[in-house]
């Protein structure tokens, strides 16, 4: 698809997911400006459009790229986002999540921009009463991240009543895999996601692997959770835009295939992937760590036309060895094979 819809923000494009949507939006034909610290992100993953190497703390230098780009869209992935550290460092997560949301909006406000799609998260739920879970269920987080997260969308929901805001939130649940071209994936060095951890270890990158909770009320004992692939993902962000761009109404949205896995069965997964085989503790439960969280996705797929392309267990996993195969291990700075993407331009502003 070839679009004019003038010049879209991404901050946090230089990251895991940002960068994803980065590559499909330039492919669709969007003229994008990513906006991104690379505190985790590195200027190598962004394959199309401007980085711009800030922070969104620095509010005057924010107002001035507002205002040389025009915007006509705003998507804010840039945030914290490991929930144990954000237990150990609350004030950080507040200040860059809930603080800089706020930033953001105030530029949107002066600058007129009026679309915005956000990254949220399923820890806003908490502890869910019942599986799937629906976007009217209860949200009480239990941790800073996932307070930051609400507070954020509490601030995006109180501006669009008052302004002209229209805005798509989207609550992500286990984000996995990698581009299946090899162009890109996660790069942070300290992995947290249970998928990319297991393949570390199939990789003799970790000694072992630890499970936190064997007594859980499931089939085998282990967590259940709602893995989704980070381009199912990506197209999810990109089918949300057009959707603004056509007049459509301020949206929440779960992000999930309504389909849970357990710990157990992923790391059986990818001992059989990988055929090779690693040690696995068994750990004590993680305080709050609810036992199923399985997204109830109807409503993304209806009102957006959704259709995930790789919702399948397997071709996660596949996706994530690959990529950790080939990505040079404590090398931030990886240049990808960009043979897929050989009319991408990256100027670094």
């Amino acid at each position: 698809m070839n679009v004019n819809q003038g010049t879209i923000l991404v901050t946090g494009g230089a990251g895991y997911i940002g960068s994803h949507v980065v590559q499909q939006l330039g492919e669709a034909g969007y003229q994008i400006v990513v906006y991104d610290n690379c505190s985790t992100g590195s200027p190598s993953s962004v394959l199309y459009g401007d980085l711009i190497v800030g922070d969104l703390s620095d509010l005057d230098r924010l107002y001035q790229v507002f205002a040389t780009y025009q915007f006509t869209a705003v998507l804010h992935f840039a945030a914290s986002l490991i929930a144990p550290e954000s237990v150990t460092r609350p004030l950080d997560y507040y200040a860059n999540n809930t603080r800089n949301t706020l930033n953001l909006l105030r530029c949107c406000s002066v600058m007129g921009v009026n679309k915005l799609i956000f990254s949220s998260t399923a820890a806003v739920y908490g502890e869910p009463k019942e599986n799937p879970v629906q976007e009217t269920a209860e949200t009480l987080p239990i941790n800073p991240y996932g307070r930051s997260k609400l507070m954020s969308e509490w601030l995006i929901r109180d501006y669009g009543n008052v302004s002209s805001l229209r805005y798509v939130i989207l609550r992500y649940f286990n984000v996995a895999g990698a581009d299946p071209r090899g162009n890109l994936g996660a790069i942070a060095e300290k992995a947290t996601q249970l998928i990319r951890v297991a393949c570390d270890a199939a990789l003799k990158r970790r000694s072992n692997l630890g499970v936190f909770g064997t007594d859980f009320s499931t089939p085998d004992g282990t967590a259940i959770r709602d893995y989704i692939h980070v381009e199912d993902l990506a197209s999810a962000h990109l089918a949300a835009l057009q959707y603004l761009e056509e007049g459509g109404n301020s949206q929440i949205l779960n992000c999930g295939y309504e389909q849970g896995h357990s710990v157990q069965e992923v790391i059986d997964r990818v001992k059989a992937i990988s055929q090779i085989d690693f040690p696995v503790l068994k750990l004590a439960r993680r305080t709050g760590d609810p036992a199923s969280v399985v997204a109830c996705s109807d409503k993304i797929q209806s009102l957006l036309s959704w259709k995930p392309r790789y919702n399948d267990l397997d071709t996660i996993i596949k996706s994530t060895l690959d990529w950790e195969r080939r990505r040079k291990v404590n090398s931030p700075t990886f240049l990808h094979n960009r043979s897929s993407t050989s009319d991408a331009s990256l100027k670094v502003v």
